[in-house]
């Protein structure tokens, strides 16, 4: 940290990743506790380091100094590492700035997210720029990311057994070489198609089961579709992930106008939508807009913690949201469309390179995703 880090952070508004301070106090537990709190809500919430910034008024950004001997970086990490688990790496800098000296202190980017308050067993982010309790959907899509559950084995209790379509099942089978009209639900379980809470209580699709198998999965899952908008027109589809890329890939065919479009590349962009999108996202499901300047794919689900776009860009094997779906589509599509999905979006890139730019953005402080490709329409 120097002058002139510190300058362009004085420069911006708080959010998720800087809070200014105007002094800090660890007399007491509940101080402590407080400057814990805000430390595993940086560590918690996306985005790269995190910076809290003492001696700075934060309504006005008064510039108040801070009086270096309080502040002791030993005493600032101790109380942090007794109160959070798992410990979350930091460090304390002086910086003299407008005859006053500030404190920052740096909370770098986590590689062991969630962290939790040992005090209270609570797991906090920052929303905007207030530090709050983690939502239920938030905890979760936290545990996901860092491999600590899958979501797709989740068993959907209130879900029967009717809603799964075994015609599908059973051509799943066959691609594996196992010849059976009806697979056993051990062997179901065991593929985490299906699960029992309690045993002997009868089995429930899971929720991976479901987005694969389903006959109608939005009945019990809502936010999963997908919506067209097509120069203002909406038009929604919903199914199976199978079911659903097909459907849209089809009626997208339809009306594309430009010669020697590059449509493969665009149901590539779509497939991977559609399995890397967050579905502990439940508050919206994948949107495409065209309009005569672009088509735009909004995903749900920012890139996880360890990818980035550059690597997202150039890698082959990114890390993945949803492995054990896209485990199972590598096997379950005929059509071969995930084989290509999540292999460097430079196949993307170049298969528009005479068309127009394509762009990939990355919003983690709203959880989406989003592919912008040339317009369908022109000459």
């Amino acid at each position: 940290m120097d002058k002139y880090k510190l300058e362009r952070l004085l420069k911006q508004e708080e959010g998720p990743k800087l809070d200014f301070k105007a002094s800090l106090n660890l007399s007491t537990e509940s101080e402590k506790k407080e400057l814990t709190k805000d430390v595993i809500a940086m560590a918690n919430s996306r985005g790269g380091r995190g910076y809290i910034v003492f001696g700075v008024e934060d309504k006005t950004k008064r510039i108040l100094g801070i009086v270096p001997p309080d502040y002791k970086e030993e005493q600032i990490q101790q109380t942090i590492y007794n109160r959070c688990d798992p410990p979350i790496p930091i460090s304390l800098d002086f910086i003299n700035y407008e005859g006053k000296t500030l404190a920052v202190l740096t909370v770098y980017k986590s590689h062991h997210q969630p962290h939790q308050m040992i005090q209270n067993g609570a797991f906090y982010v920052r929303r905007g720029s207030t530090t709050d309790f983690a939502r239920r959907n938030e905890l979760a899509n936290l545990f996901q990311e860092y491999g600590l559950m899958t979501y797709e084995t989740v068993i959907l209790k209130n879900v029967c057994m009717e809603e799964i379509d075994f015609n599908l099942v059973r051509n799943f089978f066959m691609t594996l070489n196992v010849i059976s009209d009806n697979p056993s639900e051990i062997i179901l379980e065991a593929l985490g198609i299906i699960g029992q809470k309690v045993e002997d209580e009868g089995y429930h699709p899971t929720i991976g089961g479901l987005l694969l198998f389903g006959k109608n999965p939005s009945i019990y899952l809502p936010h999963v579709y997908i919506k067209v908008i097509n120069m203002g027109e909406v038009k929604m589809f919903y199914g199976n992930i199978l079911t659903m890329l097909d459907d849209v890939s089809n009626y997208l065919r339809n009306i594309v106008n430009v010669k020697k479009y590059p449509f493969e590349a665009l149901e590539e962009v779509i497939a991977n939508a559609l399995v890397h999108r967050d579905y502990l996202d439940i508050s919206r499901g994948i949107t495409i807009s065209i309009t005569d300047k672009n088509v735009e794919i909004s995903n749900p689900g920012a890139l996880i913690a360890e990818n980035s776009v550059y690597k997202f860009i150039r890698e082959n094997n990114p890390d993945r949201r949803n492995s054990w779906l896209y485990q199972r589509l590598l096997t379950l599509d005929s059509k071969k469309r995930f084989m290509k999905s999540g292999m460097g979006m430079t196949r993307v890139k170049n298969a528009f390179k005479d068309i127009g730019k394509v762009k990939f953005v990355n919003i983690g402080s709203q959880n989406l995703f989003k592919v912008i490709l040339p317009p369908f329409f022109g000459s």
